[in-house]
């Protein structure tokens, strides 16, 4: 092997890519903290680039207000952009709460490919424009009223509104379909 082959080589795992690391669900943000500490402990910032959680932010009405909050969109995983080699191997696996890799085997991880990184990368980009509801309801579902005037009733979602976070319900009241429009906190999926 030449000096030219042994750079290729060096070059090709100094190289950027996509792992998902499984966590203890729950403390994926205590992961990805705590691996930015150890990258730091042991000056390892080359190996390392980007540490996600991969999370959406959610919109839901709550007594007639929109509330935000965040819901992780792959819960018991993080993200983490690694030149793979040895050094950054122990180190991801020695974090605390980090169960292991996804994809290649114990010993030997293998990186998501370009194209799922960039899905997941373009959903996270898009989801900040545009909050997504934290329920989402399809037309010919049955559903529960739980506020208001018709609250205990079963109704069918004949549309959905998501610009306003409104549903519209068939109720029957007396015999007769009727056609009610709710705010998404008003209505709950029927069991």
């Amino acid at each position: 092997m030449s000096d030219s082959d042994i750079n290729v080589e060096e070059q090709a795992e100094n190289k950027l890519r996509w792992y998902v690391v499984q966590a203890y669900s729950g403390y994926e943000g205590r992961v990805s903290k705590a691996l930015e500490e150890h990258i730091k402990v042991n000056a390892m910032e080359d190996y390392f680039g980007r540490i996600l959680v991969p999370t959406e932010e959610v919109v839901e009405m709550r007594a007639g207000q929109k509330r935000r909050s965040e819901r992780k969109f792959f819960p018991g995983y993080v993200l983490v952009e690694i030149a793979m080699n040895e050094d950054a191997w122990h180190l991801v696996k020695n974090t605390p709460r980090v169960l292991g890799f996804i994809g290649g085997t114990s010993d030997r991880p293998a990186p998501i490919s370009n194209r799922e990184a960039e899905a997941i990368l373009n959903r996270l980009e898009e989801n900040v424009d545009k909050p997504k509801p934290k329920t989402l309801f399809e037309p010919g579902e049955v559903v529960r009223v739980t506020e208001g005037p018709f609250a205990d009733f079963n109704g069918v979602v004949e549309e959905v509104d998501y610009e306003k976070s409104r549903v519209k319900v068939s109720v029957l009241i007396f015999g007769r379909s009727t056609p009610v429009e709710l705010e998404f906190g008003q209505v709950e999926k029927d069991k």
